[in-house]
């Protein structure tokens, strides 16, 4: 797996020489999923909890040396949860209340509290380890883990030619824009769903020449491991220390619910 693709994604690392960029990706992978887990099963009520796990994903970004701005502005991903969150105190049935003029759901606010809180630490916590782990550093790390080999080269392979596709995208606007086409209505959809054809024509057209390149060159249906990722008993004790937190915290929320 070579680190010259996925160029697209180049922009979620944050270089740096921290520890936690220093810890095996595995490691991260393992600690993320367990603060994850145990964000999920934080009852909603415990809603001092949730600032908890915040304060302690801000101090490994400050441990990280990540730009805080940088960390919080890729947060907009979950701009799609916030909408569904937002509509659930006006739809959702239940006992109403009422606020500002408005009559909302108790049950669709507390539901729209449990989205936002578990949602934003989740994808949070994704943020940070994007910044702080190369993505060929991810798949060797997924490889570790021994994470079925097929779906390990479905995303490496994506991760490969999505830079591709999208410089294809690209000829093709300038194409379009060199010719005087502009998108400005729905009599120009006809034009842009073309477009798309062709785009999936040459995607797959591509793909089909570098399988028999790769087959011309002995590939039996798995990419041999150049780099073997290892990790010391000291890097997973360094790793525990956000999920251990994490699940003492939620343990208390539990208890003090």
């Amino acid at each position: 797996m070579g680190s010259g693709g996925a160029g697209h994604a180049r922009g979620l690392y944050v270089r740096g020489s921290s520890p936690v960029h220093a810890l095996p990706p595995h490691c991260k992978l393992v600690a993320v999923l367990c603060f994850v887990l145990a964000v999920v099963s934080t009852p909603r009520e415990a809603v001092g909890a949730f600032a908890v796990y915040a304060l302690l994903l801000a101090a490994v970004v400050r441990l990280a040396r990540v730009p805080f701005r940088t960390w919080l502005g890729r947060l907009v991903i979950e701009v799609p949860f916030v909408a569904f969150a937002v509509l659930l105190p006006f739809v959702a049935e239940g006992p109403r209340v009422e606020w500002l003029g408005l009559s909302l759901s108790e049950p669709g606010l507390w539901g729209a509290w449990n989205v936002l809180a578990k949602g934003t630490l989740g994808v949070a916590a994704s943020v940070l380890l994007a910044a702080t782990t190369e993505l060929r550093a991810l798949l060797l790390g997924l490889q570790r883990l021994r994470l079925p080999p097929q779906l390990v080269q479905i995303a490496s392979f994506m991760l490969r030619y999505g830079d591709l596709i999208a410089d294809e995208m690209r000829r093709m606007r300038v194409a379009r824009a060199s010719r005087g086409f502009e998108a400005r209505g729905v009599r120009h959809w006809g034009v842009l769903a073309k477009s798309a054809g062709a785009l999936f024509i040459r995607s797959y057209e591509r793909g089909e020449r570098v399988h028999l390149a790769m087959l011309s060159r002995g590939y039996t249906g798995t990419v041999p491991v150049i780099d073997e990722v290892t990790a010391t008993r000291a890097q997973w004790a360094r790793t525990a220390v956000l999920p251990a937190s994490a699940l003492a915290v939620c343990l208390a929320g539990w208890l003090l619910r």
